[in-house]
């Protein structure tokens, strides 16, 4: 029972985290938009990709913020944020507000990105268990 309330607050904290980070991250490259470009901003990105891999995880084992039933709408909403993305590359009227909106959602993709696949891996094998 320790072990779990234990589990399930380091994935609140993950999520939480990483969120944070993620937003933080990107107002900083909307700022400089070369700063992923750098080595601080690859290694944030790296570390935001394995705390996104360990909300997954945990989630996956059934001990995250994620349950079973959020399942769909996380995938669903982690797809709408890759799609975010694309869409606010580039607008030429809104030329500063795409940028913000654009690195922001490219900082949250790459810490929701690992914990979608995950979790689509398992949504696939559930689907297939039940055949």
């Amino acid at each position: 029972m320790a072990e779990k309330d234990m589990m399930g607050k380091l994935a609140i904290w993950a999520f939480i985290g990483g969120l944070l980070i993620a937003i933080i991250v990107g107002l900083v490259q909307a700022w400089d938009n070369t700063f992923f470009g750098t080595d601080l901003g690859g290694w944030i990105a790296i570390l935001l990709a394995v705390i996104g891999a360990i909300v997954g995880i945990l989630a996956f084992l059934g001990k995250g913020t994620i349950t079973a039933k959020e399942v769909p709408a996380f995938l669903l909403a982690g797809t709408a944020l890759l799609v975010m993305y694309a869409a606010f590359q580039n607008i030429p009227h809104i030329k500063y507000i795409s940028t913000l909106l654009s690195s922001v959602s490219m900082a949250l993709a790459i810490f929701i990105v690992p914990a979608v696949g995950i979790l689509a891996i398992k949504a696939i094998w559930d689907i297939g268990k039940e055949v």
